[in-house]
């Protein structure tokens, strides 16, 4: 096994239109910065809802405004514009977004994590809805993609079976809500819990379940 093949990986699973993984991209990005050197990062879609084209239903609608309520309690700070709720027809598919991010990301994987977050950002500051392709199309245009190559591979069987081979990854870590952290090394994987607020309880883990990875 090359050295490359034994490099301890921290594994972000994530959705674009998940609330809490918005919630959590400020300290996000400080724990990426301060990954030690030895750990891999690699960002895996976790697929939230398939595709449909149907409202979302009443109940539901009023499930995830009270999650981005309980956001704005336990994560201050985090934008969040209600103005969704009444400009957009909500529906509960987040698929065609994650599909969106490996569409960029096939034009070059430095696209992801930007594509990711004009999706956030569309979804939870702008009242736009990520789950029309229109909305998309436009976002990838905005992040600088070649829109035309963008719409192809975002309607491809190729990019949704990378998708559903990246919810398969992330069901076999045990993972089945958002966002989450695994570490996986020589030894197996481990859980990283989950601070929306603070890097270091997060980087300690890691650094603790490195020194047992030497």
């Amino acid at each position: 096994m090359s050295d490359q093949a034994r490099k301890p990986v921290l594994y972000y699973i994530h959705d674009p239109m998940c609330s809490w993984c918005w919630a959590m991209a400020p300290v996000l990005q400080e724990l990426h910065r301060r990954l030690p050197e030895a750990v891999e990062f690699r960002r895996l879609l976790g697929g939230l809802a398939p595709d449909t084209d149907e409202p979302m239903p009443e109940d539901l609608r009023e499930m995830v405004q009270g999650s981005w309520h309980r956001i704005l309690q336990h994560v201050p700070g985090t934008e969040l514009n209600f103005d969704f709720w009444t400009k957009c027809e909500p529906r509960r598919a987040t698929y065609a977004a994650c599909r969106a991010v490996i569409a960029a990301r096939r034009q070059g994987a430095a696209f992801d994590a930007p594509m990711n977050t004009a999706i956030q950002r569309a979804y939870y500051t702008e009242a736009r809805n990520p789950s029309d392709e229109e909305t998309l199309v436009e976002l990838a245009d905005e992040v600088g993609l070649d829109v035309a190559a963008f719409r192809d591979a975002l309607r491809s069987e190729d990019v949704n079976r990378e998708l559903e081979e990246e919810i398969r990854q992330a069901r076999e870590m045990d993972v089945d809500s958002f966002p989450a952290l695994v570490y996986r090394d020589r030894n197996g994987i481990r859980p990283i819990p989950v601070d929306y607020t603070n890097a270091e309880p997060m980087l300690r883990a890691i650094d603790t379940a490195l020194a047992k990875s030497e």
